[in-house]
């Protein structure tokens, strides 16, 4: 009989825009994720550049991680965890994300997590960026489009790693960053939320915006490992990468070199930037077919090859089939769809929600309110 080695970090994970709650509380700052309604499998959630009464915004009160940490690290050792992957809110520490001094009541809520982790032997895995930047930084530059997000992320960073040196040894800089290379990560992961866009599923997109904003998060991380390092030369920084496995639907070569193209642009992509700190060869056929020219700055390839992550990490929700053929049967699923698998005997959103419902047996006290959330999709 095999079993785990004893340093195996066994555990599980979330988002402060997905559990926290006390979304104004505590000089916390509005944040992207706090202008999305609710939505559901069949209705998309919305956008609103201001806030509007009566509409439910999940991220509100999400399931109060806020004021129930102590209660919910106490089951997660119960279960046995020996690692707890959360996120920190951008807008906790920096509410609109350009102050020059850090908010301490955020920095101390994050003090009372980690050290709640620690209590119970539970080694804290900290995200810096998850789908939750400063909506100030979106109303004024227009999120990660512009290059002034990247010193306002480094200066987010480095509190950080200044603050919870010696206590956190693992961190991951954006959650997902590959999100950035579809049209839906326009807003959802980099705050760029173009003219004419209400709708969350259906943006309108920019795809010259995308990836200027993309590279300018890969600039931003690398920047964050080399300062990171230098500030706690024992800590490990890693990426995170939503790969979503592609499989051609049939032999024919239309359809292989379909899901070879997805597979490069979606999975292989970002990873190759962040783990060996150079643009795939790939991505210069990409960019020139699409009539996409990537604005970089004298150094930036430079920082990107200095700053590569000590480590890989991947989330895994299903896979999907590539055709050629527009009329096949479509799929949906977590972040993109594809064409549905005739062999597998469940797909699609069904299928990975599973992954959610485990929370509702944890604390019974906020079901309601948790439910609503994961109908919101994302």
């Amino acid at each position: 009989m095999s079993a785990f080695s004893d340093n195996f970090l066994w555990g599980g994970a979330v988002a402060a825009n997905q559990c926290e709650g006390a979304w104004n509380v505590d000089g916390k700052g509005i944040s992207t994720s706090d202008v999305c309604t609710g939505g559901s499998h069949t209705r998309s959630k919305r956008i609103t550049r201001t806030l509007e009464p009566d509409t439910f915004y999940p991220s509100y009160e999400a399931i109060d991680f806020y004021h129930h940490y102590k209660e919910d690290i106490a089951l997660f050792a119960e279960i046995g965890f020996k690692v707890f992957r959360f996120s920190i809110a951008w807008t906790r520490i920096f509410p609109t994300g350009m102050e020059e001094t850090p908010n301490e009541e955020g920095l101390a809520f994050y003090d009372r997590v980690i050290d709640e982790c620690r209590s119970h032997n539970i080694e804290p895995l900290i995200t810096i960026s998850h789908y939750e930047m400063p909506f100030a930084l979106t109303e004024k530059y227009n999120g990660w489009s512009s290059r002034e997000c990247v010193d306002l992320f480094l200066n987010y960073a480095e509190t950080l790693f200044k603050r919870y040196k010696g206590k956190v040894k693992y961190w991951l800089t954006f959650n997902e960053i590959n999100a950035g290379a579809m049209p839906m990560g326009s807003f959802l992961s980099l705050g760029i939320l173009n003219e004419g866009t209400t709708d969350f599923t259906n943006q309108v997109d920019n795809p010259q915006l995308r990836f200027q904003g993309l590279h300018h998060q890969f600039v931003a991380s690398a920047l964050a490992v080399k300062a990171g390092h230098e500030i706690d030369p024992d800590c490990k920084i890693g990426c995170m990468i939503c790969h979503i496995t592609t499989y051609p639907m049939t032999c024919n070569p239309d359809d292989i070199l379909e899901a070879q193209k997805r597979n490069q642009i979606l999975n292989q992509f970002c990873g190759d930037v962040q783990v060996r700190g150079e643009y795939p060869k790939f991505m210069d056929r990409y960019f020139k077919d699409n009539g996409l020219e990537i604005k970089m700055e004298p150094g930036d390839l430079e920082i990107i090859k200095e700053g590569c992550v000590d480590y890989y990490t991947f989330s895994y929700y299903m896979s999907n089939c590539a055709s050629a053929d527009p009329e096949l049967e479509k799929t949906s699923g977590n972040l993109m769809g594809g064409a549905k698998n005739p062999y597998l005997e469940s797909s699609g959103f069904r299928s990975w929600l599973w992954k959610t419902v485990w929370v509702l047996t944890i604390r019974k006290k906020k079901t309601e309110a948790f439910r609503m959330i994961t109908e919101s999709a994302i």
